[in-house]
């Protein structure tokens, strides 16, 4: 969850006011990058996984702040929507049994607000997007309480102008128009963390892009949307449209997008930040009294409040994140591109695979922004959201193939060496990216098991569509409540 918001009304002065500090904020994050002011080797990564809670037929029940109440642990936060909550992991070193460990207190935890769940006869559940959503549930009557996320509703309507619009157009086609956010809601996915030294951001983060195809091909989890079955991996289309701020017109002039792959290769954290100030207008215009200049030249550390605001409002699929810790200030890329579930193992799976796979392309030989455009990983990353695991995804010496064949030819011997760079267990390695192998073998992601149950129960003509679709998240609830992966699911 975000940084709560004081103000409930901004004015025109206050816009000013906040560009300006921003932009100091910015100044004072060169100064700081010049000066080698930030921690460095400290391999820190973090988890973040968000959570529906559903009753027993899948349904969103609208508990969160009770259910809070009764998991009783600061991890554990409220999210956009009353059928959300979201966990937040401690860091952890980057070495050794790490992944082992993280899945152990994930699973604890999971289990811990499962268990305070069901005295609510609900249930806690990952997945991308349940698929008996309904629009009765996504409503702005069911936003959370926090005065954030209604003051973020007002904010990105009255930017736009207008309703939001979704067109989402895959196996079936889904149009509507919203008048508020609350279908964003309906998105819940897992944020990867990994803290990187100032001069190897760049790098770190173009490798992040990169591969951020292969990541959705292999980790899909998200072919339905109220009823309809439509893109592989759907909550990226809604997701990059629910949180669109661009009238018609805006985006016929070329206007950039608040949830946004990128157009270029950077050099800098410094390119991230610096696209953000000038391309993106304040949605929660909040100034702090923090006068970052003095803070810097008595030798302490600023925490740039209004730029640290302004970022977390530019969605980047990878986001650079400006931090400060125990008095230190850090730098991370926050990876957002998978989706919640279906297992906690599969969910580790998908962050080995990451680990290892951005430590070995940031560490070629050719960097991979000279042998890869920047055009190629954006249609990746589009490809893999349409298709999955039965997508084309091109790659350098390798050209355009399936994403099986990808993954298990190319990529998988990267993390592989990736995940030994960064000195993982070896049994630890070959378990998690074995169950990345299996899915990309039996082409068998969260989306595609979906599919093909709900296809199975459907079309045999033994159940009504709504039946079909209750079935099939029962069944995939018990899967996920099993631990056991995705890829071993059996089909009706």
């Amino acid at each position: 969850m975000g940084r709560d918001i004081d103000e409930t009304r901004f004015t025109r002065e206050d816009r000013q006011r906040y560009r300006e500090k921003v932009k100091r904020d910015l100044a004072v994050l060169q100064q700081m990058l010049e000066g080698d002011r930030f921690e460095r080797d400290r391999k820190l990564i973090g988890v973040e996984v968000e959570f529906y809670v559903v009753d027993d037929d899948g349904d969103p029940m609208m508990i969160n702040a009770e259910l809070l109440s009764r998991i009783e642990s600061e991890d554990f936060q409220t999210e956009l929507a009353q059928f959300n909550i979201e966990f937040n992991l401690a860091p952890h070193k980057l070495i050794g049994t790490v992944f082992r460990e993280i899945e152990e207190e994930l699973q604890t935890s999971f289990e811990h607000a499962d268990r305070r769940a069901a005295d609510l006869d609900a249930h806690v559940a990952m997945v991308g997007i349940i698929p008996t959503l309904k629009d009765l549930h996504v409503t702005i009557q069911n936003l959370s309480a926090n005065p954030r996320y209604h003051l973020l509703n007002e904010q990105i309507l009255e930017a736009r102008g207008e309703d939001l619009q979704v067109e989402i157009e895959g196996v079936e086609k889904l149009a509507l128009r919203a008048s508020s956010i609350a279908m964003e809601a309906a998105a819940t996915s897992v944020q990867l963390h990994l803290q990187v030294s100032h001069d190897g951001f760049g790098t770190a983060w173009n490798a992040a892009q990169a591969i951020a195809g292969a990541q959705v091909a292999v980790g899909a989890n998200s072919p339905f949307l109220l009823g309809k079955e439509l893109l592989r991996e759907t909550r990226i289309a809604l997701f990059e449209q629910m949180i669109d701020t661009r009238s018609e017109e805006l985006t016929a002039q070329g206007v950039r997008p608040r949830v946004w792959f990128g157009e270029r290769w950077i050099d800098s954290i410094m390119d991230l930040f610096d696209e953000n100030v000038r391309y993106f207008p304040a949605l929660l215009p909040e100034l702090d009294d923090e006068q970052p200049e003095e803070v810097l030249a008595r030798g302490d550390i600023p925490h740039l409040p209004e730029l640290v605001l302004h970022n977390g409002t530019v969605y980047r699929w990878n986001r650079p994140i400006y931090a400060v810790a125990r008095g230190k200030p850090h730098l991370r890329i926050e990876n957002r591109v998978l989706p919640a579930g279906p297992t906690m193992v599969d969910t580790v799976a998908n962050a080995a695979f990451y680990y290892g796979l951005l430590r070995a392309v940031a560490e070629l030989d050719e960097p991979i922004s000279r042998t890869l455009s920047f055009r190629a990983a954006a249609d990746n990353f589009r490809a893999a959201a349409r298709d999955g695991i039965e997508a084309e995804l091109f790659w350098p010496d390798v050209g355009s193939v399936p994403a099986s064949e990808l993954i298990v030819r190319t990529l998988l011997p990267l993390a592989h060496k990736g995940l030994d760079s960064w000195g993982i267990d070896r049994r630890d390695r070959d378990h998690y990216l074995g169950i990345i192998e299996q899915r990309a073998l039996k082409r068998r992601t969260g989306a595609n098991w979906q599919v093909r149950t709900f296809r199975r129960l459907y079309d045999d003509g033994a159940m009504e569509r709504e039946q079909a679709l209750v079935e099939m998240t029962r069944r995939y609830l018990e899967g996920m409540r099993s631990n056991e992966p995705v890829h071993t699911w059996e089909l009706p």
